[in-house]
């Protein structure tokens, strides 16, 4: 037999809602996601949620508990103090459909917009080659279940609704990060169209995407970060600079941003030949001054602290929660 929790779960739709009490059985080893089934079967039977897998793996059961965006199936009661309320509220940075679900088509149409992986040109699909050395750094990324936790704490569009149109999130500059380190990948301009068209450059790397990661994959630190330091080696470096003066554009190795759905917006060939001899590992080359000059390839650099704060606990106390509902129409 188990023991009686308190809940309090956001209800409403569109139109607005509000938090709802109830009384609700909980046994040993059951998650959030557990919980809310129960209700469902015995007092709530229209209550709605999203879920799939049960399995962390899906990221359906995307929600934020007692203030804290997380995974319903992967949040364990155990966690939760006997007497501790436990409150459960829809993503926010997302328009609320109905309950617990929430309306994610922003990330789609993101996704979208991505320019697709372009392999180079003569070669056919099954004869790409590639050793496992190539593919270490971006292989992280692939880890991405599109919970959308990390696009629904950033506060770029949690906050700013305006900003959705020109910002794609963190869920897609790893996507982006993930391809222009993708040693077969033939397009070139990975790093300008993150900052053209992504809005790569609002992103202050606050690290709020990092601490919520259900996969932990480090998406500030080994994503964001390079991708803004390349950005910034191709637009800024002082020596790129001396070459634009001295030498025709044409003459450098500065691919043009074209927009991904611009009818001439076609992968350019980089002369990629990975497909014919794969690369042979070498030692990372020094610099003249004897420092390492690719040494972020080498490096795994530990995420930072928790942008939220060494002195800030979850769960949130349930007096310090609440729930704005969005505003219509956004």
């Amino acid at each position: 037999m188990g023991t009686m929790r308190h809940f309090r779960v956001w209800r409403g739709d569109d139109t607005g809602g509000s938090l709802e009490d109830f009384q609700v059985e909980v046994n040993e080893g059951e998650v959030v996601l557990d919980v809310i089934h129960r209700l469902q079967a015995t007092q709530t039977p229209d209550l709605a949620v999203r879920w799939n897998c049960k399995a962390g793996k899906c990221g359906s059961c995307s929600m934020e508990i007692n203030g804290k965006p997380r995974l319903g199936c992967m949040t364990r009661m155990s966690t939760f103090g006997d007497s501790e309320t436990v409150t459960v509220t829809p993503l926010r940075t997302f328009p609320v459909i109905r309950d617990l679900v929430t309306n994610v088509n922003f990330n789609y149409q993101k996704a979208r917009e991505l320019p697709a992986f372009a392999p180079p040109k003569g070669v056919e699909p099954g004869e790409y080659r590639m050793q496992q050395v190539d593919v270490e750094r971006s292989q992280e990324f692939r880890k991405c279940i599109e919970c959308y936790l990390c696009q629904n704490v950033c506060h770029v569009v949690r906050d700013h609704e305006e900003n959705k149109k020109a910002f794609s999130g963190p869920r897609f500059f790893i996507r982006a990060a993930e391809l222009d380190m993708h040693p077969l990948d033939a397009r070139g301009d990975r790093k300008e169209l993150a900052q053209a068209e992504q809005g790569l450059g609002y992103c202050n790397i606050t690290k709020c995407c990092t601490e919520v990661c259900p996969e932990h994959i480090k998406i500030t630190d080994n994503a964001i970060i390079p991708m803004k330091e390349r950005v910034v080696d191709r637009r800024y470096d002082p020596v790129t600079w001396l070459g634009r003066k001295i030498f025709r554009r044409d003459q450098l190795d500065e691919p043009a941003v074209t927009h991904a759905s611009s009818p001439t917006g076609a992968a350019s060939d980089t002369g990629s030949h990975w497909h014919q001899q794969g690369p042979v590992p070498q030692e990372p080359a020094l610099g003249a001054d004897g420092k390492l000059t690719v040494a972020e390839l080498y490096l795994d650099r530990p995420a930072a602290a928790s942008p939220f704060g060494d002195d800030q606990e979850f769960p949130l106390p349930p007096e310090k929660l609440r729930y704005n509902h969005p505003k219509n129409g956004h």
